[in-house]
């Protein structure tokens, strides 16, 4: 097979292409990044010199970048992680993310189609569903309604509205999956878990916003791979699956009480600031459709991968503090 991987040097997506490469050896993958702020061809190294491994940087917005290179490539599977991701940025700059979310979602759906791509297969979030009520057990399914509360999640929304669109209209081969807050190695130092570490391991305070009383599903990035793997092989066409990890309504503060403990440091790190705009108190996942169909379940517990999360930061100074004082 040949995949276009798009934001292949971000956190997932890097991570695809090395479970993709460990366990399809024999299939193509070109890895399409314009290296933003998160993309970080060092998360590659493993992999940069292998033959069946390309990495091509521009910008998923270029359309005639994006065809000739489909064209080229004989490109058979599209799987496009590429997004803008993070919800403080959005809240400070939308622009970005109405470029790269949905222009660039369409630009990509545009080029599969015009080429007869097999298989076009969409990276969503859980964050496109909302809110649920604290203390609920209410959780997302692929029949919730979408009720965006950021820029990001809003621009995200609207990119899987477009996917399903060019199939319904065009006939386009898609899936979609929409996830819960991944975490593990090469993430980012803005997001939640990667930023405690590092704040610790710097000395910093770590910085809780509002009450901390807000809870997300966690999945380990592996979990994640395993889990698109099986749906590129086996998902209904035209579907969505929803993919979830094994943690069970942990909310920010005890992550960060968590971690503190793991690292030997006292809850004095902590320090709680101003809320942000439309903060969603609580996601939660069932994915009882993946597991019924495609046969997926989490693999990887949440307390352990916590501790081998938090051992690959302290292992791994110099990847992070490039990123965070660049």
């Amino acid at each position: 097979m040949r995949l276009l991987v798009t934001g292949g040097a971000g956190f997932i997506g890097s991570n695809f292409i090395l479970y993709w490469v460990k366990n399809h050896p024999n299939d193509q993958i070109i890895n399409l990044d314009k290296l933003t702020y998160a993309g970080n061809l060092e998360n590659l190294k493993s992999v940069e010199n292998n033959p069946n491994y390309v990495f091509i940087r521009n910008d998923i917005c270029n359309s005639q970048s994006v065809n000739s290179l489909i064209q080229q490539y004989r490109i058979e599977t599209i799987v496009h992680f590429a997004a803008e991701s993070h919800v403080d940025r959005s809240i400070l700059d939308p622009a970005p993310f109405i470029k790269t979310n949905i222009e660039g979602t369409y630009v990509l759906l545009e080029s599969a189609l015009k080429n007869n791509v097999k298989r076009f297969h969409h990276i969503s979030t859980d964050e496109c569903f909302g809110s649920l009520p604290l203390g609920s057990k209410e959780k997302f399914n692929d029949q919730t309604a979408y009720d965006p509360h950021s820029p990001y999640s809003a621009s995200k929304a609207s990119s899987d509205h477009l996917v399903r669109a060019y199939h319904d209209t065009y006939g386009l081969p898609i899936t979609i999956s929409n996830c819960s807050n991944n975490f593990g190695p090469y993430q980012f130092p803005e997001k939640l878990i990667p930023l405690t570490i590092t704040n610790i391991i710097e000395g910093k305070k770590v910085p809780v916003y509002g009450d901390g009383l807000y809870v997300r599903d966690w999945l380990y990035v592996e979990d994640h791979c395993r889990a698109i793997d099986l749906i590129l092989q086996k998902g209904t066409i035209g579907k969505t699956y929803l993919i979830g990890g094994l943690s069970d309504d942990i909310d920010n503060i005890e992550i960060i009480k968590k971690i503190v403990k793991i690292m030997g440091k006292d809850e004095s790190v902590i320090e709680y600031v101003k809320d942000r705009p439309g903060h969603d108190r609580r996601y939660a996942i069932d994915w009882t459709k993946i597991k019924q169909e495609l046969g997926w379940r989490p693999q990887f517990d949440f307390d352990t991968y916590l501790q081998k999360t938090v051992e690959w930061y302290q292992n791994n100074q110099d990847w992070w503090r490039r990123l965070k004082h660049a």
